[in-house]
């Protein structure tokens, strides 16, 4: 995708303050910012629109659909002994 600049308006000071303790840690402001943006983008962009730009501008394959697994083995009742599951398994009783 096409990159555009974004102007903010913020505290001299704290920036320069910002940009000194990041330095430090080998980071800088620009890239951190990106990473913010990301992160709203994500979390206030529909994933089916993300998707979808992300198709129109090649970067990325159609995801692949999510297939949920029913879980169809019973939960085992807390209150039953490894005795009494075992006797339930030959002599089932059905339940209502």
């Amino acid at each position: 995708m096409k990159k555009i600049s974004v102007s903010v308006s913020y505290d001299e000071e704290k920036l320069s303050t910002l940009r000194l303790y990041l330095e430090q840690k080998g980071l800088k402001v620009e890239d951190e910012v990106t990473k913010s943006l990301d992160t709203l983008y994500a979390k206030h962009v529909p994933a089916g629109v993300r998707a979808f730009l992300n198709l129109r501008s090649g970067n990325a394959k159609p995801p692949t659909p999510k297939v949920r697994k029913l879980n169809t083995e019973p939960k085992p009742n807390p209150e039953m002994t490894d005795h009494d599951r075992e006797g339930e398994a030959k002599n089932p009783i059905p339940r209502m």
